[in-house]
């Protein structure tokens, strides 16, 4: 078991300007084994069937007490909102997951292989503990439990 520490940089209600800011964090980052990972919660049909198919086999389950998920082989649209995960996706993944977003809360995780060292702080070389950068998408949290008008 772990504890997260994430601590935002930014808040900003220009979601371009908070992927630009992902982008300059992972131009230093050791980008060897780069991962992508999706979470969010989806109200619609019509989005669903758009997240499974930009993120097919992607995991699922219900929002509310109704008990319906992937793993049970059910019907999503069937238990709407559902809350979405899909883990180590490609990078061309990104733009698409956000524009199909919208106003729902999201994250995208981007896990790689380390932090280059900084010893003007005292930091050596990090290693994959720690080694990702998450952009939340109309929400304050990591768990989209607190939405909001930014990101």
């Amino acid at each position: 078991m772990s504890n997260s520490y994430a601590q935002p940089v930014l808040r900003t209600t220009d979601l371009a300007e908070g992927l630009r800011i992902v982008e300059r964090l992972l131009a230093i980052a050791d980008l060897r084994s780069l991962e992508i990972d999706y979470e969010a919660v989806i109200p619609s049909a019509d989005v669903l069937a758009s997240m499974l198919e930009l993120l097919p086999h992607a995991k699922w389950f219900a929002e509310g007490n109704s008990g319906g998920s992937s793993a049970k082989g059910d019907d999503p649209s069937a238990h709407l909102p559902v809350r979405l995960r899909a883990l180590g996706r490609p990078p061309e993944t990104v733009g698409p997951f956000l524009a199909l977003v919208g106003d729902s809360p999201a994250t995208v995780r981007w896990d790689f292989s380390g932090w280059p060292e900084a010893p003007e702080v005292g930091l050596g070389a990090g290693g994959e503990r720690g080694a990702f950068v998450t952009l939340c998408v109309n929400v304050r949290d990591l768990e989209l439990e607190e939405p909001a008008a930014d990101h």
